[in-house]
């Protein structure tokens, strides 16, 4: 099964350049170019992960990434900010609003395919123990350990 990623940026260029990057490694990509329809695509479609620039008009990354992260139907995508911002406060805000990682423009591409690829791993894992979880509760076994 292909990943899917969702790709947030105001830029039209910039989703078009990283669409036809990923595209090229094989993932199913979606696109978005604010945050409210970020939001709206996260929960329907559920992509396996994320790509947010911070610097949007309107909701930025920043903001768009704490509610993504505060709803439950999309707090487990991993979000990576992809941001030309590099300063320590950014990051330290990035991370305090539940971003998982940052790529930094301009792109390097071995960078940000390692991250992804990455990413796509935790995903799954998390997906599998989410449904392990689901699929214990639903037999009546206890999976919290409590006893």
């Amino acid at each position: 099964m292909t990943a899917r990623i969702l790709v947030v940026d105001d830029v039209e260029p910039n989703v078009r350049l990283l669409e036809a990057k990923l595209t090229l490694e094989y993932y199913e990509v979606l696109t978005a170019t604010d945050g409210a329809s970020a939001l709206e695509i996260a929960a329907a479609e559920r992509p396996d992960i994320i790509l947010l620039d911070v610097m949007m008009p309107g909701m930025d990354g920043f903001e768009t990434c704490r509610r993504l992260k505060a709803d439950p139907v999309t707090r487990h995508i991993p979000v990576v900010l992809v941001t030309a911002l590099d300063g320590r406060e950014d990051k330290i805000k990035g991370l305090g609003v539940g971003a998982d990682d940052f790529v930094t423009k301009p792109i390097d591409d071995v960078i940000l395919f390692a991250r992804v690829k990455s990413l796509v791993r935790l995903k799954a894992v998390m997906d599998e123990l989410q449904e392990r979880e689901e699929s214990g509760r639903r037999m009546g076994v206890d999976t919290d350990g409590a006893g």
